[in-house]
């Protein structure tokens, strides 16, 4: 079933439900918004050829249009390739090449320079002349219902990247994205019409994939008039329009609770925040429940298993009445209702209750597969089980605890950074030798990336690696310190020990190899 008959059936029975707001203003009625979405998703096939089994990347920050356009592609059968808008034109241009995308949508429409798409891939604006004229001449009695699509057909082709290598495509049925948002009412947080689903999170990520299930209630969606997360800006409009509820990283909820204590605010027109993308330290969770109540809800999952491995509704991260009230709220939860999990050994054996060991999932949840990849396919799902890298141990009451991130992904501010991109672009400097590159512990953001350089001569400053950097990555991935050393530790073979250098870094011991910050 296409996914887009959701928002075709909710803008039948509940057509004039607000849908669609640019903070507080109306943007869109649910029947507005599938007409649109309809109009648009036709022209796009007119004018662009865009039909079942294309691919159209959205490459750009959240608005109210986002979800239009996104409901425009599946529509006609299409499938999405969301793409950061903090990446580097260079970077997404990658991607738009390995998901061969027919066409791609951005914010101005000028973001590619000639030559830099493949062809037959067209570049288009948010609002360009021929999406406005199709929205504006869009007539109720030409309105048509979204194209067939079966349960194994890619609906949204979400890149993803581990520790080596380029970026992998996450192939996302709209079986998997059904689930999903099926799931969330059982084990998150009920989903109720007078919700206002906000959107302080990029929308190419969690965030985006939480919309489905909101459109289905008939819901409200917000997009922050900043297109980001806004401490403020948040408390006003949970102020003026009540029933809030986002997905936030943890650095995020720490931001807001501080602005919360600042401003004297208890959090008022917020009803759930879920947290997810990183680790939520026990400390920050009990002032976060001091400070705006029992309002938070937690989820654990991959882009491999969008958004449902584990979970803990509002309830079991408010109790405190228990005596294991304290181990629980530091665990990831309980596996969702839609997927089996195990903690397993190398030879994928269940270990025992407490034992760490891999953290494997399956269900219908779980991706088809990596993008015209059959080998990373084949090594991350075995038996029907996703090997998510991360280890965990669980309790005896089925609650989960990630003891490590094997992938070493760095997590800053809630977005993912992968030591390896940072590293090749380093390499490409001339006077760079080696560089190994960690992620290190930040009161704000949770990790910064710090970089350890051993160069082949010597003068090189730290603003100029900034700038090399900027040239070849977003800007966000670049380190926040660099280190130089005359040498990296490796063992036997030749593997650099990043345990090493993250030791060095908690016994202060890097300070005196040589370092330059921001």
């Amino acid at each position: 079933m296409n996914l887009a008959n959701w928002l075709h059936q909710t803008g039948l029975v509940r057509p004039d439900a607000s849908a669609l707001r640019s903070g507080t203003r109306l943007h869109a009625t649910y029947a507005q918004f599938a007409l649109r979405s309809w109009a648009i998703g036709a022209w796009l096939g007119e004018e662009h050829g865009i039909g079942k089994g294309d691919r159209v990347a959205l490459f750009a920050r959240n608005c109210p249009e986002y979800l239009e356009l996104l409901y425009a592609v599946l529509w006609v059968g299409a499938s999405v390739v969301p793409i950061n808008h903090k990446l580097h034109p260079l970077e997404a241009g990658w991607i738009i090449q390995n998901a061969e995308a027919k066409l791609v949508i951005t914010e101005t429409g000028r973001v590619f320079k000639p030559g830099d798409l493949p062809d037959p891939c067209r570049e288009i604006a948010i609002d360009g002349a021929g999406i406005v004229e199709a929205v504006a001449s869009a007539r109720p009695e030409d309105y048509r219902a979204p194209a067939l699509a079966t349960d194994d057909d890619l609906a949204w082709l979400f890149y993803t990247s581990g520790t080596t290598g380029r970026p992998k495509g996450v192939i996302l049925t709209h079986r998997n994205l059904r689930m999903m948002a099926t799931t969330y009412a059982l084990d998150v947080d009920t989903v109720l019409p007078q919700d206002h689903s906000l959107y302080a999170a990029p929308m190419s990520h969690g965030a985006g994939l939480y919309n489905f299930q909101f459109v289905r209630a008939g819901a409200c969606h917000v997009i922050p008039e900043s297109r980001g997360f806004d401490p403020a800006e948040i408390r006003a409009l949970g102020e003026e329009l009540g029933d809030l509820v986002f997905f936030a990283a943890p650095t995020m909820v720490k931001r807001l609770v501080s602005h919360a204590l600042q401003a004297g605010y208890g959090g008022e027109g917020i009803r759930t925040i879920i947290y997810g993308g990183g680790p939520m330290y026990a400390a920050d969770l009990d002032e976060a429940l001091r400070v705006l109540g029992p309002k938070f809800a937690q989820i654990y999952g991959q882009g491999e298993s969008p958004m449902t491995i584990t979970a803990m509704n509002r309830h079991l991260v408010g109790a405190s009445d228990q005596p294991n009230a304290a181990s629980r709220r530091a665990s990831v939860g309980i596996a969702q209702s839609c997927v089996e999990v195990r903690v397993v050994d190398a030879q994928m054996q269940e270990v025992a209750t407490g034992e760490v060991g891999e953290v494997v999932v399956k269900g219908d949840t779980v991706m088809r597969g990596y993008w015209r990849n059959p080998e990373a396919t084949a090594a991350a799902i075995v038996g029907g089980w996703l090997k998510t890298g991360d280890l965990g141990r669980f309790d005896a009451d089925g609650f989960l605890t990630l003891t490590d991130r094997s992938k070493d992904v760095i997590i800053s501010g809630g977005t993912n950074i992968y030591p390896r991109e940072v590293e090749e672009a380093l390499l490409t400097h001339p006077q760079v030798f080696e560089a190994s590159v960690i992620g290190h512990p930040h009161p704000e953001w949770g990790e910064e990336v710090v970089a350890f350089i051993v160069l082949t001569g010597e003068g090189l400053a730290t603003a100029e690696l900034d700038d090399w950097c900027k040239t070849q990555i977003a800007s966000f991935k670049k380190p926040k310190r660099y280190i130089f050393v005359p040498e990296l530790p490796k063992n036997s073979y030749g593997k650099v020990l990043k345990t090493s250098l993250r030791a060095q870094l908690v016994e202060g011991r890097a300070a005196g190899a040589g370092e330059g910050r921001e």
